[in-house]
């Protein structure tokens, strides 16, 4: 990011940066406008009373909730990488985690390519390396200047 060397660079364009970042979403005012009645379910979920709820009939009960068709599909299917593209925020969806019986850090796991085993023991090497991990934009050109030299 680049804010504090041009103080004048649009906001946009600064936020536009944070979608350069490999395999991250960074939680951001529009993502949490976007998704505010998932998070609002998700929180819902403290309560043992509305765990029974989900349990006895997810689908009923994600129907109280002013939430998109695409969210709820995606809510029933435990696909968190769309949820939070959709705007959940992982704090938040741990509470369903938590509802389903699932440790946060496996669940995490479903977020990635790996099993929970091994997310389990790249975390414990020292977590995933920021090389190759820092910006899609700079991923691409030295992908392209590869295909070049070959």
């Amino acid at each position: 990011m680049k804010m504090a060397e041009n103080p004048t660079q649009n906001i946009h364009e600064y936020l536009a940066e944070f979608d350069d970042i490999p395999g991250t979403l960074v939680y951001t005012a529009a993502r949490a406008r976007r998704g505010y009645w998932i998070n609002q379910f998700a929180m819902s979920m403290m309560k043992p009373e509305n765990r029974e709820r989900f349990k006895k009939d997810e689908r009923a009960y994600l129907d109280e909730w002013d939430i998109s068709e695409e969210g709820k599909q995606a809510l029933l299917r435990r696909d968190y990488n769309a949820l939070l593209k959709l705007g959940g925020n992982v704090y938040y969806l741990s509470k369903l985690f938590s509802a389903d019986g699932i440790p946060f850090a496996e669940a995490c796991s479903t977020m990635t390519d790996m099993t929970w085993p091994e997310y389990r023991q790249m975390m414990l090497d020292g977590g995933r390396s920021p090389e190759g991990n820092r910006s899609i934009r700079e991923n691409l050109a030295a992908a392209a200047a590869a295909a070049q030299k070959n």
